[in-house]
């Protein structure tokens, strides 16, 4: 999995925002000013970070070794990907999706319908 593929999908939802607020090897992904995607550029293979819900993180770790608890983060709510190519574009993908619909259910009503087109 490569950068950009993560990268285009990221900034494909609406009011979705990339930067560098912590170090210059740290991609974060915000929708309306709240992460959901922290990209580590400093590791080859890259990782990423993602919000979930507690289940399914443990779910997560369960079934793939390539998952753990996010570093510096809410072990219980986040985890990080090692992308070394052992989980397919598709299930990365819904996670991705899944960390971001999570992220704007947490968001006054009004944003959550500004983002969805509800409004």
């Amino acid at each position: 999995m490569d950068l950009e593929t993560i990268r285009d999908f990221a900034l494909s939802f609406k009011e979705s925002s990339e930067g560098f607020p912590f170090d210059s090897d740290t991609l974060v992904f915000k929708v309306a000013g709240k992460m959901f995607l922290l990209v580590s550029l400093e590791y080859n293979p890259i990782k990423m970070s993602l919000k979930h819900l507690p289940e399914k993180g443990l779910d997560y770790r369960e079934q793939y070794s390539s998952v753990e608890g996010a570093y510096h983060m809410n072990k219980t709510h986040w985890s990080s990907v090692v992308l070394d190519g052992s989980i397919d574009w598709e299930t990365l993908r819904s996670w991705i999706q899944d960390s971001h619909d999570l992220v704007v259910s947490s968001l006054p009503k009004y944003k959550q319908k500004e983002l969805r087109g509800d409004a």
